[in-house]
């Protein structure tokens, strides 16, 4: 017996776990009455583009029939994992230069994971979906 989950259900389900993201990040900053934090939201999502951008860059030639990854790829890996990386660390240097609480810190640090992931996960579900020739939705 196999289980489908429309695709409705998947955007709904996701539009709610980015607005518990969004949430958290604003509620640090509301709160505490110290607005640096939500630099964070840019962050996170400025963090999956580099990798949406470099994935499907033009296929070279010589790595046609390889599956190494290409140097386009790699560099848009290396910057999404630098800005996660700065999404991590902009909180805890803000807590570290006393410029927002420790509360705030957690808050806005797993608010900003919590927007990152929701946005890999909606890329995730939807990747094998438009993938395919056939249209599901209707038919």
């Amino acid at each position: 017996m196999e289980f489908k989950v429309s695709p409705l259900t998947k955007i709904i389900s996701l539009s709610g776990f980015l607005a518990l993201g969004f949430l958290l990040v604003i509620l640090s900053c509301a709160l505490f009455h110290n607005y640096y934090p939500l630099f964070d939201i840019l962050i996170f999502l400025l963090a999956p583009l580099p990798n949406t951008l470099f994935s499907k860059s033009g296929a070279d030639n010589a790595n046609f029939m390889s599956d190494a990854p290409s140097n386009a790829q790699d560099t848009g890996n290396f910057l999404t994992g630098v800005f996660v990386t700065s999404g991590i660390a902009l909180p805890v240097v803000f807590y570290h230069c006393q410029l927002i609480g420790a509360l705030s810190c957690v808050m806005s640090t797993i608010g900003g994971l919590i927007i990152y992931s929701s946005i890999v996960v909606f890329s995730w579900f939807f990747h094998s979906s438009w993938d395919q020739e056939e249209d599901t939705l209707f038919g």
